[in-house]
């Protein structure tokens, strides 16, 4: 029973990437604004109601990989090893995304033209900043399950939600302002770190 459900857990994962990467493409020819619903579904061979299924807001489709923001990070922090604090748990974390050259890094070739998007788009800009409100209470929840309940962990966890969100962000920024991805990778190195100094400066070790 339980390898069933992970293979179907695994299909529906793939059913929606599949259905996101269609409508991102669909979305950087011709404009977030200038697709449907209708037309993602009918380039992704699927029904209307399948797409509101997997993605209830048309800006989720897009800005698809929060979902996978959230898991991660929650599993990064649930899964830290003994002794290790909730702060450098997540600096690791986006040093190994950079590494990766993942989506999420923002330092990756490419990411200025879904950042183009973005910005043209107030339903995306306001999107964005509700994940960030979403990330932070995610975290919040977890944190004080995982560590302690009471304002501290609202604090902690809205900083590092904070930070995952700017980090990226400076990345994105210089590749818009026609800096080499290569160039932009070597230094976001700097940025993680230098950003994650200051959150350890505040923070210390909470949830070593």
């Amino acid at each position: 029973m339980d390898e069933r459900l992970g293979l179907r857990e695994r299909k529906k994962r793939e059913s929606r990437r599949r259905i996101a990467d269609i409508a991102s493409g669909l979305f950087i020819e011709r404009g977030f604004d200038n697709v449907t619903i209708n037309e993602v579904a009918e380039a992704a061979n699927v029904a209307r109601m399948t797409v509101f299924n997997y993605f209830p807001r048309k800006e989720d489709l897009f800005l698809d990989r929060q979902a996978d923001l959230v898991d991660d990070l929650s599993r990064t922090i649930r899964e830290r090893e003994t002794g290790l604090s909730v702060v450098a748990a997540v600096r690791r974390y986006l040093h190994e995304l950079l590494a990766a050259g993942h989506p999420l890094s923002g330092a990756r070739e490419g990411a200025e033209s879904f950042y183009r998007i973005v910005d043209a788009s107030p339903a995306l800009v306001r999107r964005t900043h509700e994940h960030t409100r979403e990330l932070a209470d995610a975290l919040t929840n977890l944190l004080e399950t995982e560590v302690e309940p009471g304002l501290q962990a609202a604090v902690v966890a809205n900083l590092i939600a904070t930070a995952v969100t700017i980090v990226p962000r400076v990345a994105v920024d210089k590749l818009l302002a026609g800096q080499p991805g290569e160039q932009v990778r070597r230094e976001q190195v700097a940025v993680i770190d230098q950003t994650f100094d200051l959150l350890e400066s505040g923070i210390g070790t909470y949830g070593s």
